[in-house]
């Protein structure tokens, strides 16, 4: 094309032309064909060290508060520059309804180029054609987007401190995924729709350089290259999980259908203890199976699952560098040095026994990991889980669900978690029982992702069914060997392992895992076996998929029923048998038959009562105490109130541990409260509802099954949960009144009214700052484990 005339249809393109037919037929004739489709540059040249200086930190601040997830707005993932050079696709990964299993497209698994993830239907939100200063903004939407915050920036309701009607919020609100082809239809349409998205405006140095770093095309950096110790330490590990010994192979294989989702990091401090690393490792690493082996470049190797077959003789485990921003959401850091290898080793490769042939990938056995690992020690495997207790069950609490309500609404919003001790136990006569019981203990995934629900409903319920009969009659052999039933058979972490206990709060659909017994005593409790903790991470975990057809997703969450019933009925069975009717009738009031059928099945394993003597009329409390009393060397202090504040301030912060009823429930599933001038610097905590109902076994019915009557609050010092609804602030010396006026809420207008007077709302001309400060907060008080917080779940109210 002569220059004058593309100069002529730059101009023309430039004036915002209206005519959306007109510039999707001449685009490619006006800008020519793509040649720009990897903008990455080595680390130490000057656009990298520009993207990873000025320009990561704008996104990671403003822009990954949203964007972060699989449930980002139209699968947008700005927390890498392989995330941003994919670009946006409008089909939505959570979709409840879907009756066939979609394609995944999951960042740097399913995809490794540019021009493969066009293929997938991902459209550019840069300018991948010719390079100018002029076309690269006008050709790109993020560039657009951004443009047209800058001239709308007010989103604010008239008369009102909330947002405009026009800007619709919520996880389920209709998607617009523009491109440049339609961008000027779509500003006319929503000219309030400009990015940050119902947020404040970038200020203008914030504006200028992520415009200016698009006018001159974008450029971001390539991963960098690992110092020589750091090298040095993830080359031994390759080799290590690389061994040729069949009893290697199969060890690893289990490693790594249990580490794929970790954020492994390396450290010299000890393992399993109250220690914490002060400062934030540099580099994070995920472990992949590639076709290559150490020594070539990591070639990923895409399945669904973990365990699916990868389709060539023999897979290698390799450690890739996470170059991604971290997000708190799907931040599961596990910790490696020469002293998790010795472990390793002692659990896996030291015990005597023979590994004959490796297993299959074929499903039906590839998808039970009790046929697949059943020449590995049972107590290796129990203990590799138990040890690092809290990041198993993160691993359904922080893996691929982002958004999980379905998967999530299996579980009470507060319990505490306890564990089998794995020394009172023959390993022996477990490992002759679990081969005996592997065809009850299929899991679902065994459906792959495309499952119906009601016959394979009534499978697994048969197959559960007979586990239980089974396990009661282990139990009743057991019971005869065992001189005494009480809180001896729970595990203490060998006095020293704060993974021994653990609490879970459940967000409606997010939920947080973490060490300790950390707030009021639950309404319920789970304990925990061998066989338990597999299959929840199997089913959970490994074997979920969230790209999977609406009969997997419900199996998935029925069949979970059956397991927390399973965890709360092991707690149930340290109580006297009385009592155990009285709770379980409690936890499952207005049940279906079924379930009530099923609580009688369970019922009828609790063979014995416990070798407690009972003193009050309160056994479940007083095993609480118990419990307590022989985990206290282990139990984490981390979110008791009581161990991070003064007597004084903590009689002002306490009275909203005790805020029940329409007061708790007016509040948000979980906010943050900032202090300032705290003990001389700000002070964070998390504030949680816990909501009450009458049983969690309704699969679609959570409304009718609400108690609003016995919800309550939860003050914990720090962030717990990475999805706040809402954001406070108050000076020291208010907290008295913040406490009363939260315990007063009566009704909606009561709330919007102690927001005014206490909340930093999204409307807020100063909601950035407090987001910045409150990030350096929580990275300085949990420098291993803090990450970007999600901005998705901001109420507007």
């Amino acid at each position: 094309m002569p220059d004058v005339l593309r100069l002529l249809l730059i101009i023309f393109f430039l004036a915002g032309c209206s005519s959306v037919a007109l510039l999707s037929e001449d685009l490619d004739a006006l800008l020519g064909e793509t040649v720009i489709s990897d903008r990455r540059l080595p680390a130490g040249t000057q656009g990298a060290d520009h993207f990873d200086q000025q320009i990561k930190p704008i996104l990671e601040q403003r822009c990954i508060v949203c964007h972060g997830c699989y449930d980002a707005p139209c699968q947008l993932k700005l927390n890498s520059p392989e995330g941003i050079m994919r670009g946006a696709n409008p089909e939505l990964v959570y979709n409840g309804t879907r009756i066939l299993a979609a394609t995944p497209n999951r960042l740097g698994i399913d995809a490794q180029t540019t021009q493969q993830w066009r293929e997938r239907d991902f459209h550019t939100i840069l300018n991948e054609r010719s390079q100018t200063a002029a076309i690269n903004s006008q050709n790109s939407v993020l560039y657009k987007m951004l443009e047209l915050k800058q001239q709308n920036p007010d989103y604010q309701a008239e008369d009102s401190p909330l947002i405009h009607e026009d800007v619709t919020l919520g996880l389920d609100r209709e998607q617009q995924c523009t491109t440049r082809e339609d961008f000027n239809q779509f500003a006319a349409d929503h000219p309030r729709w400009g990015m940050p998205y119902a947020l404040p405006a970038l200020n203008e140095e914030e504006h200028n350089l992520l415009s200016d770093w698009i006018k001159q095309g974008a450029a971001m950096s390539l991963p960098p290259q690992l110092p020589e110790a750091i090298e040095h330490q993830r080359q031994q590990w390759e080799a290590f999980l690389n061994a040729d010994s069949l009893k290697q192979q199969l060890a690893s294989r289990y490693i790594y259908e249990h580490w794929y989702l970790a954020n492994l990091y390396f450290s010299d401090i000890a393992l399993f203890t109250h220690q914490e690393p002060q400062q934030r490792p540099s580099y994070f690493f995920k472990l992949v199976r590639s076709a290559t082996p150490p020594g070539l470049p990591i070639q990923p190797i895409a399945s669904r699952r973990p365990y699916d077959d990868p389709g060539i003789k023999r897979v290698y485990y390799r450690l890739q560098l996470n170059h991604a921003s971290i997000v708190a959401k799907n931040h599961m850091p596990y910790r490696l040095n020469q002293q998790r290898m010795d472990w390793l080793t002692h659990l896996f490769i030291d015990p005597d026994y023979a590994v004959t042939q490796l297993p299959s990938y074929d499903n039906d056995i590839a998808a039970n990991p009790f046929v697949a690992f059943k020449e590995l020690p049972v107590s290796s495997r129990y203990r590799f889980m138990l040890e690092e207790a809290q990041y198993t069950i993160m691993g359904f609490i922080k893996g691929p669900v982002c958004r999980g309500q379905v998967a999530l609404n299996v579980i009470d919003d507060h319990f505490w978690v306890f564990f089998t001790d794995p020394d009172r136990v023959n390993d022996q006569e477990m490992a002759e029982f679990l081969d005996q019981q592997s065809e009850n203990l299929r899991l679902p995934g065994e459906a792959e992702s495309n499952s119906g629900i009601v016959t394979n409903w009534f499978k697994y319920s048969y197959l559960q069914g007979q586990f239980l009969k089974a396990k009661r009659r282990a139990n009743k052999q057991l019971s005869d060997k065992t001189d005494t039933f009480n809180e001896s058979l729970i595990w203490d972490g060998e006095q020293q392992n704060p993974n021994a206990a653990l609490t879970v709060f459940r967000h409606f659909d997010s939920s947080s895992v973490v060490k300790g017994l950390v707030g009021q005593e639950p309404k319920t409790a789970w304990v925990i076996t061998y066989p338990l903790l597999e299959r929840i991470h199997y089913l959970l975990v490994a074997e979920f998929d969230v790209y999977g057809n609406i009969g997997h997703q419900l199996l998935t969450r029925l069949y979970m029923d059956f397991l927390r019933m399973e965890g709360e009925f092991n707690f149930l069975a340290f109580l006297p048998q009385e009592s155990r009717l009285e709770l379980a009738d409690h936890w499952y009031r207005d049940t279906s038959d079924e379930v009530k059928e099923f609580l009688v099945t369970h019922g009828q394993q609790l063979i014995r009562n416990p070798d407690i003597d009972y003193q009050s009329d309160n056994p479940k409390s007083e095993f609480f105490g118990r419990l307590q009393s022989h985990l206290k060397p282990t139990l984490s202090d981390q979110y008791s109130l009581a161990q991070h504040t003064t007597p004084q301030l903590l009689n002002e912060l306490q009275p909203l541990n005790q805020v029940k009823g329409q007061a708790a429930t007016l509040m948000p599933e979980m906010s943050l409260l900032m202090v300032d001038n705290y003990l001389g610097q700000p002070g964070l905590f998390t504030l949680i509802r816990n909501s009450g109902h009458t049983n969690i076994n309704g699969l679609l019915t959570e409304d009718s099954n609400r108690l609003p009557e016995e919800d309550y609050l939860t003050l914990v010092p720090g962030v717990l949960g990475t999805y706040p609804g809402a954001l406070y602030r108050v000076s020291a010396f208010r907290l008295p009144q913040l406490a009363s006026t939260i315990a007063s809420l009566n009704n909606e207008e009561d709330y919007q009214q102690f927001v005014d007077q206490f909340g930093v709302r999204r409307t807020n001309p100063r909601f950035w700052q407090h987001s910045d400060q409150l990030h350096r907060v929580f990275f300085q008080q949990e420098p291993l484990n803090a990450g970007m917080l999600d901005f998705n779940r901001l109420e507007n109210r």
